[in-house]
């Protein structure tokens, strides 16, 4: 966890236009700060009229610096506090230097980087600019996930659990159109819909054990493999087809599906999920945020995931495939 920032009040948004930036003004706004600027190349930014309608807005970058550079140098008391980042994942890092760059701390989406090495190019610049980043691990916080994480650390001791992980949020069309569907942007399917689970594993069951993340499935719209951890061995699935959403759960959600099973026993949370980046802010403004280094497991993985060959063996795959 990182330190305590004393005055987190005045936020700058970047990426105010993205699927996820209506989350990050009701955490801005729940957590009673105020939204100073927003940026977005698009447009559609109406949402801010619900949240904050007097922001200044930028459709400019390089306007959007000057503005925010100004209100540094006009009063120290005048800057801002934090810049949200929602922007593509492959503008993370970036985004995150200039946050630091103008006196900021960071509140940056999943995936904070793409590949490990961007995390230790971020803490030192973090450690030079005296600022800190914190990132959005908001499955940490699903009451679910913690319930699952206490029973494995109240359990056993040294007990390794088979685990099962299916994660199915359909997208559209739209998507392959866009930033996400291209993997040099986006990380790909693994990296886009997997890191946050991926991320919560090894949370609760430790870290990745060396030869033991083999990928079986690989493709645009959907992925799967074997993941060994330290006290885990999991079979993980992940989709946007809404087809593969399984027949039990599509009267509740007929286009996402997320389940978890330990030993065959399930801990669905597709449900639960609407209000976690409100807690997150919460948990940054108590002194209690995630900071570079808690992503480095999930960022290492999901990095092995891209470059890994598709492995033909069958004993391990989910029942999905």
């Amino acid at each position: 966890m990182q330190e305590f920032i004393p005055s987190l009040k005045r936020f700058a948004l970047i990426g105010a236009a993205g699927y996820i930036a209506p989350r990050h003004l009701k955490a801005i706004k729940n957590t009673g700060n105020v939204l100073v600027a927003a940026m977005d190349k698009s447009d559609s930014v109406g949402v801010l009229d619900s949240y904050f309608p007097g922001a200044s807005f930028f459709t400019e970058f390089e306007r959007f610096d000057r503005f925010l550079e100004k209100l540094r140098r006009a009063d120290p008391a005048g800057g801002i506090d934090c810049l949200s980042i929602a922007t593509p994942n492959y503008l993370h890092d970036a985004h995150i230097r200039f946050a630091l760059r103008l006196g900021a701390s960071a509140i940056c989406e999943k995936p904070v980087v793409l590949n490990p090495w961007n995390l230790d190019a971020l803490k030192a610049i973090e450690a030079e600019y005296g600022r800190k980043v914190y990132t959005v691990l908001q499955m940490r916080l699903h009451p679910a996930l913690r319930a699952l994480k206490s029973r494995v650390e109240t359990g056993p001791a040294g007990r390794v659990y088979d685990v099962e992980l299916t994660n199915v949020t359909a997208r559209g069309r739209w998507y392959f159109y866009s930033w996400k569907g291209d993997e040099a942007k986006s990380g790909g399917v693994a990296t886009n819909i997997g890191i946050h689970f991926f991320d919560v594993l090894t949370w609760i069951f430790g870290e990745a054990v060396a030869g033991g993340n083999i990928v079986h499935l690989k493709e645009p719209d959907r992925a799967a493999g074997f993941l060994e951890l330290r006290r885990a061995r999991i079979r993980w699935y992940l989709s946007l087809r809404a087809g593969d959403v399984p027949a039990a759960g599509r009267a509740r959600s007929p286009r996402a599906f997320r389940r978890i099973t330990v030993d065959g026993e399930p801990a669905d949370f597709t449900e639960g999920c609407a209000d976690l980046h409100s807690r997150v802010y919460e948990e940054i403004l108590a002194g209690r945020g995630f900071g570079l280094e808690e992503n480095r497991r999930a960022v290492e993985i999901v990095h092995d995931i891209r470059q890994a060959a598709v492995d033909p063996r069958r004993g391990e795959r989910h029942p999905l495939l």
